[in-house]
């Protein structure tokens, strides 16, 4: 019988949540001072390096920490963060056709 630690699943997944939302957070204001720009370029791949930086050392520190399980919980959870992150900026853009 495979033992499961819950705690370590949770805290991982916690972890996750949080590192998602500063994840996406952080790219909704990149997007918002980027379209503001002459060149924009720059200050996105600024911005990508730092937040795919920020979420791959956390990532990196939660398997140190916690094992594979509590990776595990980081890993879905970012994933579950990104589903919600698309849900909710999906809803500002109108379906085609619609005035």
């Amino acid at each position: 019988m495979i033992v499961v630690n819950w705690a370590a699943l949770g805290a991982g997944g916690a972890i996750g949540l949080v590192m998602g939302a500063f994840f996406f957070a952080g790219l909704a204001f990149a997007m918002r001072h980027a379209l503001r720009c002459e060149n924009p370029i720059p200050l996105l791949t600024l911005s990508a390096a730092m937040r795919i930086a920020a979420l791959l050392g956390v990532g990196w520190i939660v398997l140190a920490q916690g094992g594979p399980l509590a990776e595990l919980g980081y890993a879905t959870a970012f994933l579950v963060s990104r589903f919600i992150a698309t849900t909710f900026a999906r809803a500002g853009i109108p379906k085609a056709g619609a005035s």
